[in-house]
Formats: C-alpha cells, structure tokens, sequence
C-alpha cells in the first residue's frame, strides 16, 4: 500500500517525521483527508485535531493555526502547537481558555493584541477537546 511521508514542525522542535496511511487535517470549511496521490496544494490549517493512521491504527494530536504543503509522496505542517492528548494539562488548558475568554470579553482588545487572544483561544479549545474526547 502507497503512504504518504508526514512531517509536523513546530517552532520550538519537529514533532513528528515518518511514513503514514492518510493524515486528516483541520481546515477553515472542515476537515481535509489527504492520502497518497492527492494533488499538490498548500494551504491555512485552523487549530483542532490533526489525525493520522499508520497501519490501521490511529492518532491524533491537537493543533494550532498554521499551513500544510501537500504533494503526491508528502504532507508538511508547520504550525505553533502539536500535542498528543497524553501531554496536555487539562487544568492548564482550562485556564488558559479562560483567561483568552475573559481578555476578548472586556473588549479592550483591538488588531494584533485581539488576533494574539483569538488565537489562543483557539489553540486551547483544541487541546481540550482532543483530551476530553481521548479519556
């Protein structure tokens, strides 16, 4: 069977760099499979969870914003943050999700310093839900 070499990076180190089945990406409208063949693109990822499947068995890790670049032989993601479900804090997470809510709800926030929140936000929205639905 074709697979698709799978590289994450981070800023602060890669995080995964091996050969898969298919890899399942979040995207703006969704989510987006990719698997061996599949057209070339580049494109945004949203955070949430990022799954692959490497002989019949599953993972998956939470993900910041970030891009993909797709070939017929690979898929790279950079983004600012890939976790596997083992590795979050639950509690950290919550907290941190509070205090995004909490800062964008006093509405003080504008341009950057609003995205900055936003996007924090986001990325801790999607480590809870890959650790709650992984318990």
């Amino acid at each position: 069977m074709a697979t698709l070499h799978l590289s994450i990076v981070t800023p602060d180190k890669p995080i995964f760099d091996d050969q898969v089945d298919a890899v399942v990406l979040p995207a703006h409208d969704g989510e987006m499979e990719v698997l061996p063949q599949h057209t070339a693109l580049v494109t945004q990822i949203v955070a949430g969870e990022l799954r692959y499947t490497t002989g019949g068995s599953e993972k998956a890790l939470a993900v910041g914003a970030g891009f993909v670049e797709i070939t017929n032989t690979y898929v790279k993601v950079l983004t600012d943050l890939a976790t596997e479900a083992d590795h979050i804090d639950e509690a950290a997470a919550e907290a941190a999700r509070k205090r995004a809510e909490d800062a964008i709800a006093q509405g003080k926030l504008e341009g950057e310093d609003l995205e900055a929140e936003q996007a924090l936000l986001a990325q801790a929205s999607a480590q809870l839900a890959l650790k709650r639905k992984r318990k």
